[in-house]
């Protein structure tokens, strides 16, 4: 397939999304500021300006005084423009979180799934009475929505224009819960799965700001990674980019629950965390707690003591070792500025896996692909997947309203 060119209007469209980034990241900026950080010309920042305050995006919040000469007008991304809704789904709840136009949270509302329960209408039915929840708890309803992004937990694919969602745990494979959130929200949606959002969130409001190329892995039942290159979140052909938890880490090894053996995630995965404890330590009672949560955290608490359980400690050396082997063959592929660890089990266990995990990721990976490399624990706190989506739909509201030609998430 030839690769099309990029227009004047498609540049146009990245200098827009680049002034809109460096606003969101800084809060507020000034035109000269803005120049600087994006290292657009002051005229082509101008003109972007002025394009953003028409459609009332942007608006002026005073005057910056900088000591020297007159002062200069501050600006900064206008959160009354409109609600936008990130929806983070998973197997056994759904958690919906509304941000004005700023990215400032503004309302939020968690719906628990049964289990038992695996029907796509079940799963919309509760994907829109937690939207409505949480747009209750702002006193605005659906019309004040520019645009909702859903995260589904699975393998969200396009490919020759059409697209298809497989959730492992959901007794359905297609476009139907698709269909009907179309159906049930009557607003714009975006669709992509966990890890793409992971990556946005940190693209757009962590580390990766600065960063040309990242990863970020994210642990928890599941492990995965989202992938920036040149700026960009890496898809593939059929947007399923970033299953590195089932890549291959152990030739013949345990039994990962897609069915086949030594995949990373049986390794890093929590649940996998628990089976090497019990290898460990056979009978040992954590190897029993019955929550993945409640095991994470009483490792955590455990690690925490002044003199811990010897069991638990080797449990996250191992787990470090895996984690860091793992990770190294991201790094020999990609080569990225950044490997940011982010998910609750990364939250709960960093500082114990981080500094195991960062030293077997030097020692594997090929000599010279660590030499820039920064290794570290995600910044993006609160529910990084539910503000990666509202980032992604606050892109589709961009190319909407022919701000963004380029990058921006298709709307279904």
């Amino acid at each position: 397939m030839a690769v099309r060119k990029r227009s004047s209007r498609d540049i146009r469209s990245e200098s827009r999304l680049d002034v809109l980034h460096a606003l969101l990241s800084a809060g507020g900026s000034t035109r000269n500021e803005l120049a600087r950080t994006t290292g657009l010309s002051l005229a082509t920042v101008a003109t972007v300006v002025s394009e953003l305050l028409a459609e009332g995006l942007v608006e002026e919040a005073g005057l910056s005084a900088t000591g020297v000469g007159r002062p200069t007008t501050t600006l900064r991304i206008r959160g009354a423009r409109g609600l936008i809704a990130g929806i983070d789904v998973a197997e056994t709840y759904v958690s919906t979180h509304v941000f004005d136009a700023a990215l400032a949270e503004v309302g939020r509302a968690d719906v628990t799934f049964d289990e038992h329960e695996t029907s796509a209408q079940y799963a919309a039915d509760g994907i829109a009475r937690s939207l409505d929840t949480a747009l209750a708890a702002t006193g605005r309803d659906r019309s004040d929505l520019l645009g909702v992004g859903v995260a589904l937990p699975g393998l969200v694919q396009g490919g020759g224009g059409t697209m298809s969602v497989v959730v492992p745990a959901w007794a359905w494979r297609s476009i139907e819960l698709v269909d009907l959130l179309r159906d049930r929200l009557d607003v714009p949606i975006v669709v992509e799965n966990p890890l793409k959002a992971i990556a946005t969130a940190e693209l757009w409001l962590g580390a990766g700001r600065g960063a040309g190329s990242m990863v970020t892995v994210n642990l928890g039942t599941g492990v995965g990674a989202g992938i920036v290159l040149e700026g960009t979140i890496l898809r593939g052909a059929t947007n399923s980019a970033g299953e590195w938890g089932h890549s291959l880490l152990v030739h013949d090894g345990r039994t990962c629950r897609c069915g086949r053996r030594g995949c990373v995630e049986a390794y890093v995965g929590a649940p996998g965390i628990q089976q090497t404890l019990r290898e460990i330590a056979p009978g040992h009672p954590l190897g029993s707690t019955g929550l993945q949560r409640d095991f994470i955290g009483a490792l955590a608490a455990e690690l925490d003591r002044d003199d811990p359980d010897p069991a638990v400690t080797a449990t996250l050396e191992c787990t470090g070792r895996y984690l860091g082997a793992a990770v190294a063959d991201i790094v020999a592929i990609i080569n990225p500025e950044l490997v940011m660890l982010t998910g609750w089990t990364a939250w709960a266990l960093g500082a114990h896996l981080l500094p195991g995990a960062e030293a077997e990721i030097r020692a594997q990976a090929p000599n010279g692909t660590t030499s820039g490399l920064t290794v570290g624990i995600s910044t993006v706190r609160g529910n990084s997947v539910a503000i990666g989506m509202a980032t992604f739909a606050f892109e589709r509201f961009l190319g909407d309203v022919g701000l963004v030609t380029t990058r921006a998430p298709r709307a279904l």
